[in-house]
């Protein structure tokens, strides 16, 4: 449809999570129309998370070395362990700043519909890092996906002497009754605290 760069870039960029034919079209010709050290900081950046940017060995966050910032810092709270999906999903626990401890990227969720069973997740590496360790706290999404997970988690860990806790779950603050679904609504009912 466009000159060959051009429609190159515009198929490279609707293939990102979120961009389809025409936010990629309106991103590629913003990119044609900025300064040209714009656009080339932004390829530099990219080139360079590509080149700079790999797996903590311990946790599996991203990180620019061995180990990642978190898995560095001496002052995280080495007893306790959240389990997560995806290194983004740290992103929004760290913005609470409520959680002191370590965390532990599975790298997806249980789903035999999809075919990935537990050979597939980081389970084993979790397993290798329980010295030490007196909980922890599962931090999957809410789905069937995350809650089979938690629910393995749990059935895998608690013999070994481990707390496993998990993520409440329910109505949003702010959130009004008349727009709650009943499965949020239900998981609000049984996940329910004394006050």
């Amino acid at each position: 449809m466009f000159e060959g760069p051009v429609q190159r870039l515009v198929d490279e960029l609707s293939r990102l999570p979120g961009i389809g034919a025409k936010s990629a079209q309106r991103l590629a010709f913003h990119l044609l129309t900025v300064d040209e050290a714009d656009a080339r900081r932004l390829a530099a950046a990219i080139n360079d998370m590509r080149d700079q940017v790999g797996t903590c060995t311990q946790c599996f966050n991203v990180a620019s070395g061995d180990l990642c910032s978190i898995c560095r810092d001496p002052r995280r709270d080495r007893s306790i362990i959240c389990v997560v999906e995806r290194p983004q999903d740290i992103v929004v626990v760290e913005r609470t700043q409520e959680f002191r401890g370590l965390y532990h990227v599975l790298g997806g969720a249980l789903s035999p519909i999809n075919g990935i069973g537990p050979g597939q997740l980081r389970f084993d590496e979790l397993k290798g890092r329980l010295e030490g360790v007196t909980e922890l706290i599962v931090a999957t999404n809410p789905t069937v996906e995350g809650d089979a997970t938690a629910m393995y988690i749990a059935r895998e860990f608690k013999p070994l002497g481990v707390r496993v806790t998990r993520l409440a779950s329910g109505l949003p603050v702010g959130g009004d009754l008349d727009y709650a679904d009943e499965l949020t609504l239900g998981r609000a009912l049984a996940g329910r605290a004394e006050l």
